[in-house]
C-alpha cells in the first residue's frame, strides 16, 4: 500500500479517505448504503477499516465513481458477487400500453391547464 502500512493493517477513515481520493462523509454514507460495509468501531465512534473493508470500498468507489453505477445498481452489482459480470443489469422494458397511456393522461391536463390560461388570459 502507498501509505507505508502493511497490507493486513487497519486504516482509519482519514487514511482511506486519503488512500482512494474519497471523502470521508462519502465514505460514512456508503456504510449507511451498503450494509456489508462495517469497519469496526471503537471508543469515540473511531472507524477503523480492515484490509476486507478497503478491498469493499474500492469496488464500490470503481462502480459508482468510474463505471457510472448509481448507489441502487453498485448495490446489485456487489450482491452478484466478486466474480460477477461487472455489465449493468438493464431494467424490464415497459409495457408500452401503459406509456401510451400515461401519456394520453399527462396531455389531457395540458390542454386543460392551456385552456384555463387562455380563458384567464382572455379578461
Amino acid at each position: 500500500m502507498p501509505d507505508g502500512k502493511e497490507p493486513g493493517a487497519l486504516r482509519t477513515i482519514g487514511e482511506l479517505s486519503a488512500m482512494l481520493g474519497v471523502k470521508q462523509h462519502v465514505l460514512r454514507y456508503w456504510e449507511q448504503q451498503f450494509p456489508t460495509l462495517r469497519p469496526l468501531k471503537r471508543s469515540g465512534g473511531r472507524r477503523y477499516y480492515r484490509p476486507e473493508d478497503v478491498a469493499l470500498v474500492t469496488r464500490i468507489d470503481a462502480l459508482v465513481n468510474r463505471d457510472g453505477y448509481t448507489i441502487k445498481g453498485a448495490r446489485a452489482a456487489l450482491s452478484q458477487g466478486p466474480n460477477a459480470d461487472d455489465t449493468p443489469v438493464a431494467a424490464p422494458a415497459p409495457d408500452t400500453a401503459e406509456i401510451v397511456a400515461d401519456a394520453d393522461e399527462v396531455l389531457a391536463s395540458l390542454r386543460a391547464i392551456r385552456d384555463r390560461l387562455a380563458t384567464a388570459l382572455a379578461y
